[in-house]
């Protein structure tokens, strides 16, 4: 198994360098050369397996064996999943009128983010250790990724970690599983932005191949090629468990699923791409809230920013940059990286692309898409709650308004995708009129002491953040000389 980007600038990479990287050096995001496919026989075997041992089987498929052994696999994904709330890591809610929520979010900082990034971490871990070595990651994050990377790296001697968040556009929760981890190795910013101006700085520092290879600097948003690999995962344990494959004859064509997700940066529903494209029968849906680009690249071919993130009551995903959508475009145009290039930088350029009516046209039969206002969001929490007692987070609420709004075709299954837990997000819930108890862990974040610096919004703040983060990462990478920096 090796890797190409997305741009066709770089092909033959192997899993462990990819690992180590963020952007390709080429501006371009990693896939595999050649995606394996799966077969009815491999799905009807992997019926009942628990989940972390299908995390296994599907990590063996893109990591050859002589760069992680099996049993070494076993042993890394069993230790990044073991410190999971519920004993089966994830869990399906069975709610009324076939309402099949996936709860992906039982982690260490209640999102679904903690399933890829405990795993990719343990992975970085293996081989710094083996081969004696450190690297700096560096994490944008609109919400959950970096508590979630904060929580995974924290106290690892060859990893440090550099996250910068917005700063008034996270809540509180999430906030603070950031800023109280006062562990040597984490280094938290707050910007005064949103995500993607913070993703801006960021591109350019990855762009500096002589600042990437002498810090050994890596990513660990979802540009991360393992952590969108570990999400396949979740896709076909929801299919295993609710696609009725099962009551299928063993001739017959394997019932279809549809799964919906709430979407802002891509990466969970490029996860879907990819495995529907390796042969799993899934009809997906990518929601939206009022940040609706994706919804408008589906709909009409408008692939632009709209001039200002929009701030809605379901933060994680207020992105108008769908990074992404990279790694769908180069599944739909079979990977023609010189097309996906001339997309992507066309609208990194001018932030704005408009999608040929046949490339619109093979999207929208890839993928379905809906967009939700807050109100709507608010709506989908409380009938949540008065016909199940369930509640639901913000984010979960732009995926099951789906299930409340859009007509249920006869015989299809339905999953909706949960990313984060409802206690993330207590002023929305309450605003939703549904009262929530938080957990004891969330409690206790209010007592512990927090650490962070601010990257203040000035007229060239662009540059500014970068040259700040910039001097941030030589400084920790100085100050740990004695440990040989990580080569790609």
């Amino acid at each position: 198994m090796q890797y190409c980007s997305t741009r066709g600038g770089v092909h033959g990479w192997d899993f462990q360098d990819v690992l180590f990287s963020g952007y390709a050096p080429d501006g371009g995001m990693f896939m595999p050369e050649c995606l394996p496919v799966l077969t009815p026989d491999t799905l009807k075997c992997w019926r009942g397996l628990s989940y972390a041992k299908l995390v296994v089987e599907v990590a063996s498929l893109f990591i050859p064996t002589q760069v992680i052994p099996r049993n070494d696999l076993e042993v890394l994904v069993g230790e990044a999943l073991s410190s999971f709330s519920v004993p089966e890591v994830v869990r399906i809610a069975r709610l009324k009128e076939g309402l099949s929520v996936l709860e992906l979010f039982h982690g260490g900082t209640l999102a679904f983010k903690d399933l890829a990034m405990t795993c990719t971490v343990r992975f970085l871990d293996y081989f710094l250790r083996k081969d004696n070595c450190r690297a700096t990651v560096l994490v944008g994050t609109s919400g959950d990724t970096g508590g979630s990377a904060i929580q995974s790296v924290k106290g690892l001697s060859g990893l440090d970690v550099v996250v910068v968040y917005p700063r008034g556009r996270i809540t509180p929760v999430q906030e603070k599983h950031m800023i109280t981890c006062l562990e040597d190795n984490v280094h938290v910013f707050a910007a005064d932005g949103s995500s993607d101006d913070i993703d801006q700085s960021l591109r350019c520092l990855f762009a500096d191949q002589e600042l990437v290879k002498s810090h050994g600097l890596m990513s660990l948003n979802s540009v991360n090629w393992s952590r969108v690999m570990i999400q396949l995962a979740h896709f076909i344990y929801a299919y295993l468990e609710l696609s009725d494959m099962e009551q299928s004859k063993a001739d017959a064509v394997l019932p279809e699923l549809e799964v919906v997700v709430p979407t802002g940066g891509a990466g969970n529903i490029a996860a879907g791409c990819i495995v529907k494209q390796m042969g799993l029968p899934l009809k997906l849906v990518a929601m939206v809230n009022s940040n609706d680009i994706v919804y408008r690249t589906v709909t009409t071919g408008d692939f632009s920013m709209a001039a200002d993130v929009i701030q809605t009551l379901a933060p994680a995903i207020d992105i108008q940059d769908p990074y992404n959508m990279e790694r769908v475009f180069w599944l739909l145009l079979d990977g023609d990286g010189a097309l996906v290039k001339t997309i992507m930088e066309e609208f990194q350029h001018s932030h704005r692309h408009a999608l040929s009516e046949n490339h619109r046209q093979l999207l929208s039969q890839f993928l379905s898409t809906g967009t939700v206002a807050d109100e709507g969001i608010l709506d989908t929490m409380r009938r949540c709650w008065e016909e199940n007692q369930y509640i639901l987070c913000p984010h979960t609420a732009v995926a099951v308004w789906h299930h409340y709004n859009c007509p249920h075709s006869p015989g299809l299954n339905r999953c909706y995708v949960a990313t984060a837990s409802p206690a993330k997000f207590s002023a929305a819930v309450q605003r939703a009129g549904v009262t929530l108890q938080p957990p004891e862990a969330v409690q206790a974040l209010d007592k512990l002491a927090t650490r962070y610096q601010n990257l203040e919004r000035s007229l060239n703040w662009c540059k500014d953040w970068e040259e700040r983060l910039r001097e941030k990462i030589e400084s920790v990478s100085s100050s740990k000389k004695n440990i040989g920096t990580y080569k790609k």
